[in-house]
């Protein structure tokens, strides 16, 4: 008997942030949609390996510092000491509550889940192989691949040690370590660099660059440099790996340079690879680059135009939002090829703050001044230091600052960059007035505005009258 196939509006391959934008975009509109997805529950690598663990860890450690650094509680000898293990617990339910609350979207709009990895069997058609060995066939009009990124792990470097880590299992730390060395020092790098030191565990950061982060703005990265500096973190630049050596009691890093840094664990942090490895994507026409990225045009098209690719697996920026919206634009774009013209109004923006989970935080949206410097744009830089602001001096966490670009002529604002405590939540009113159409992104909304008091909300008004002090 004929296996029977079923057809929908949109197939949709994973369940992360990226397709569960697009598969609740579509659906919403009205779309036979089915989800593929191979691991046993949904979320993707950011509700079970990324993300969601990694931020609910650093809050646990944050929390653990506060009451370490708290004066009052000194006095009384009260202290908290937790183990990595101990403060996992802590995202363990998180992740759980997470995975409760997206099933709970797939239900309540009645989006089937098929459960099994997917393969194309041609540029429609799409099969999906179950752990037990079932499959399910499905045909769809479009398809959008969300299958994520995973950490990149080179041949010659051991990751089944018990002491050789990469971000997906570095969490799964079992015993007491005192030091670790980072090779990678991008933002995930730099991320566990923090939380790491924080707990007060000797850290080597190994960056194969001139410097930290460097698509980010100068002023930001070398306010971080000095931060992960002062508290301890040693930081090598222009580093590359000769080899890794592991023994029971720890692993030694052998250096190009000649360097051999020996500490209880290596964190491998550098690059990810897109999970197209097992989609069978020659069948459906398309070529994944040699990390595995799949490439896509500006409506996140592949060459195969009724095929989307979102998220991770499209490379740079991978983060957990920029999938979420590239997920919702592909949806809204295939929509309006379906005919759906309610759907064709305005699409997601594409226009996403970078979010640096680091102690503290990093956020920035729009351009850097190399950037606006290099394309010839007569601009002026406003500050506000964190130190002079009294929500800040209130809370003690005087460390950072917010720092507005703008045009010296038409004072729109071009680039928001943030160091600090809540830096990604700051972010967001800068993001808004950017958003707005000429003349309301300028610097006069953030000097005309009356911001609540005290709040850090307020350094905005700060920045803006800085910098509109500049001109004159």
């Amino acid at each position: 008997m004929a296996e029977t196939i079923q057809d929908y509006d949109v197939i949709v391959i994973g369940t992360g942030p990226g397709g569960e934008g697009a598969a609740m975009q579509a659906v919403k509109h009205g779309k036979s949609v089915v989800v593929i997805e191979r691991e046993p529950a949904v979320g993707g690598n950011c509700t079970h390996r990324g993300t969601i663990p990694s931020k609910a860890l650093r809050f646990a450690i944050f929390q653990m510092t506060e009451v370490n650094n708290n004066v009052l509680f000194r006095e009384h000898g009260i202290t908290a000491n937790f183990m990595l293990p101990e403060l996992r617990r802590r995202a363990r339910s998180v992740i759980e509550a997470q995975v409760k609350m997206r099933t709970a979207f797939y239900d309540r709009n009645d989006i089937p889940i098929i459960r099994g990895q997917a393969t194309f069997l041609d540029p429609h058609t799409v099969e999906a192989v179950g752990v037990d060995g079932s499959r399910a066939t499905v045909r769809g009009k479009y398809i959008v691949i969300a299958t994520g990124a995973r950490p990149y792990r080179p041949a010659d470097v051991d990751f089944n040690h018990p002491r050789v880590f990469d971000s997906d299992t570095i969490l799964n730390v079992d015993f007491h370590l005192k030091s670790i060395t980072i090779f990678g020092a991008g933002v995930i790098g730099c991320e566990y660099a923090s939380m790491f030191r924080n707990l007060e565990i000797k850290v080597n950061l190994i960056n194969n660059r001139d410097r930290l982060l460097d698509f980010l703005d100068e002023e930001i990265v070398d306010a971080l440099s000095y931060h992960l500096r002062e508290r301890g973190v040693i930081v090598r630049h222009r580093e590359a790996c000769e080899r890794v050596e592991t023994c029971d009691d720890g692993v030694i890093l052998h250096l190009k340079s000649g360097k051999q840094l020996k500490t209880d664990v290596l964190l491998w942090a550098a690059g990810r690879t897109g999970n197209s490895d097992h989609l069978n994507l020659s069948a459906a026409g398309i070529t994944p680059d040699q990390r595995g990225n799949i490439p896509v045009n500006g409506n996140l098209q592949t060459s195969v135009p009724h095929i989307y690719a979102v998220g991770d697996v499209i490379g740079p920026p991978a983060l957990a939002s920029a999938a979420y919206n590239q997920g919702r634009f592909a949806s809204s774009h295939l929509l309006c090829e379906l005919g759906s013209n309610a759907s064709c109004g305005p699409a997601p923006s594409l226009d996403i703050p970078a979010g640096i989970y680091t102690s503290p935080e990093i956020s920035s949206i729009g351009k850097t001044e190399r950037e606006l410097t290099d394309a010839l744009v007569p601009y002026e830089v406003g500050h506000a230091h964190f130190k002079s602001i009294a929500r800040a001096q209130i809370t003690g966490q005087t460390t950072g600052m917010l720092k507005i670009l703008f045009h010296r002529e038409t004072l729109e604002v071009l680039g928001i960059h943030c160091f600090g405590a809540n830096a990604t939540e700051i972010i967001h009113i800068g993001q808004a007035i950017m958003a707005q159409p000429v003349p309301h992104n300028t610097l006069m909304y953030f000097i005309n505005s009356t911001f609540n008091y005290p709040t850090m909300a307020e350094a905005y008004r700060v920045a803006a009258l800085n910098g509109y002090n500049r001109l004159f």
